[in-house]
């Protein structure tokens, strides 16, 4: 028995409309250049009252409709240049906004590409009809300069999947970016991952408590030993105490901001080049409470490290890192539920395998035990998880990806037991999703690749990302693809 797949419509196409704003510093858009904003700064005080008004007044009918208020982060980003200004110097209100123009310009976070999808049902279910389901897609766009950005897209399921996509929201707007209250573990975890276990970090251990705010570590750290802090070593340790409170954060929407018109942007210094490939779950704790988690790739430029997003309602989320010799690399998936009362998720530390983790900290992943390894010809050079496991009575359901000759990413499908999903019940010998010959070309050629689908009844939509360009969906039979599994193993029995 094998299951049958169908690519449904629509194809979502990256959006080069939707746009962010960004602060512009002149000349520092290159690497190793200088700043220009003392000269950018003169030339505008240097225009008369009448050209600033008219200029600010042009370019605020310009962008105030593609943006959420214009003039406040004009005003935001002036007070981020106003140092430049001469002590006592008293501007007027257009000059001051005149000047964070200067300072400002849009990003299209979808100009380069639409890509790497996850659904989950969404949080909201009021006002349908019998036999749908809203959900929230997530996307990968990529912009300028290869940077990601976390997006999102709602749309309805029908019964016998019809699926319909919302259009999004005409104007994208960025978190506000919030402390959060911090957990000492992840703190000594990080800096012995780091090669930091000092006696910096056991001042930390010590005067910290379980769980603390930044007020409270600047106290600590205010309050080191002269003796200690003056150590070359000790240096070492506080910048990567700080590093570590950067990397973790609040990202904060309006209310009145659609999930559509919401973009998780890199924030912190471990993804200063991007977040990527997010694979959103909605998890259900043993008490009954539902969170939205998602795992996804930090990129510093250099160094890639799975990290942790929370959210109840899609408008306020949790950034955290990760710790842990299972959290590394690329590809993390957990579980929607606890297994035995332990997290449990899909890993591949070592770059090409699948793995099990469990752990009873969801940001600490210590052991794995292997699962899936390259073995067939279509996913020789490496293996991994296409978005979390779906429960079904017969076992886990895992969406997979394999790579193969030329770099072709295709997605396959394999049974793992519910009690001890480290057992492999049965795996598809070929893959359930090859790139259509109009799927081929594209940022990243050869590639369908998806970060996690949603059943809905007996259909199991598939979202994927096409060579990393454009967004296809596909439908199957739930039951149809758990036939196809369960009879390879019961041949195989």
């Amino acid at each position: 028995m094998s299951a049958v797949v169908t690519r449904i419509s629509p194809l979502l196409r990256p959006d080069p409309r939707r746009v962010i704003t960004k602060l512009f510093v002149p000349g520092e858009e290159r690497p190793e250049h200088e700043s220009r904003s003392a000269a950018v700064i003169r030339r505008v005080m240097a225009l008369d009252e009448e050209t600033v008004c008219a200029a600010l007044a042009r370019t605020v009918r310009l962008f105030a409709d593609r943006h959420r208020d214009v003039r406040a982060t004009f005003a935001d980003h002036f007070a981020s240049v106003s140092h430049r200004l001469p002590a006592g110097v008293v501007l007027s209100e257009a000059r001051r906004l005149l000047l964070g123009a200067y300072f400002t310009h849009e990003y299209a976070v979808e100009g380069a590409a639409l890509c790497n999808p996850s659904m989950v049902a969404h949080p909201d279910q009021s006002g349908l009809t019998p036999g749908h389901l809203r959900f929230v897609l997530s996307v990968r766009g990529i912009g300028e300069g290869h940077l990601s950005s976390i997006g999102f897209r709602t749309g309805v399921i029908g019964p016998r999947g019809t699926l319909t996509v919302e259009p999004p929201s005409d104007v994208v707007t960025t978190g506000l970016r919030g402390d959060p209250v911090y957990d000492k573990p992840l703190f000594l975890g990080k800096l012995a991952e780091l090669g930091q276990d000092d006696e910096v970090s056991a001042v930390l251990n010590r005067w910290l408590p379980a769980r603390f705010t930044g007020a409270e570590l600047d106290l600590v750290l205010a309050d080191l030993h002269p003796g200690l802090a003056a150590r070359r070593e000790a240096h070492r340790t506080v910048e990567l105490i700080r590093w570590i409170a950067e990397c973790n954060y609040t990202s904060e929407f309006p209310v009145d901001t659609d999930v559509s018109g919401r973009v998780l942007w890199p924030t912190g210094p471990s993804e200063r080049q991007g977040m990527e490939d997010a694979r959103f779950v909605r998890f259900t704790d043993d008490d009954g409470d539902r969170t939205y988690y998602a795992t996804y790739t930090a990129f510093d430029g250099v160094d890639v490290a799975p990290q942790l997003l929370r959210t109840d309602d899609f408008r306020t989320f949790q950034v955290t890192q990760t710790t842990g010799p299972a959290a590394r690399n690329k590809g993390m998936a957990l579980f929607p539920r606890r297994i035995g009362g332990r997290f449990a998720a899909l890993s591949r530390g070592d770059g090409e395998s699948t793995a099990v983790t469990t752990s009873d900290d969801i940001g600490n992943w210590s052991d794995s035990r292997p699962v899936a390894a390259p073995g067939g010809d279509w996913d020789l050079v490496q293996v991994g998880n296409c978005g979390s496991p779906i429960e079904t009575p017969e076992g886990w359901l895992v969406l997979t990806h394999g790579v193969g000759p030329m770099r072709v990413y295709s997605m396959g499908a394999m049974l793992l037991d519910l009690d001890h999903p480290e057992r492999v019940l049965a795996t598809l010998p070929e893959p359930l999703l090859l790139p259509d010959p109009d799927e081929r070309d594209g940022y990243v050629p050869n590639v369908i690749y998806s970060c996690g689908g949603l059943r809905h009844g007996d259909t199991l939509v598939i979202p994927y990302g096409a060579s990393d360009s454009t967004i296809g969906l596909a439908t199957t039979s739930l039951r149809g693809l758990v036939a196809a599994l369960t009879d390879r193993r019961t041949r195989s029995a």
